[in-house]
């Protein structure tokens, strides 16, 4: 079964071009929403992520994962290859 990978970026987030860097490395695809700008998103976003305003905001089977940070974290943990599958 492949990940559902949802992430939520601003085009020039350098913590988004980190975590989509991590992901492209591991050669997953996933959808990216840009809400650059858009107020709306965010708020919806905000509210999916639980208070998580900060970006990116990170979903793996509609799991929040949390941002750049704690997906390098899970990374360095051994646990994130396991979600991806």
């Amino acid at each position: 079964m492949v990940a559902n990978i949802e992430i939520y970026t601003w085009s020039s987030c350098p913590f988004c071009l980190r975590a989509k860097g991590l992901l492209n490395k591991k050669g997953v695809s996933y959808q990216e929403y840009c809400i650059d700008g858009d107020n709306a998103a965010r708020e919806a976003m905000t509210v999916r992520a639980r208070g998580g305003r900060s970006l990116p905001q990170i979903f793996i089977n509609n799991q929040h994962i949390g941002g750049c940070d704690d997906i390098y974290a899970l990374d360095a943990q051994g646990k994130l290859d396991s979600l991806l599958t």
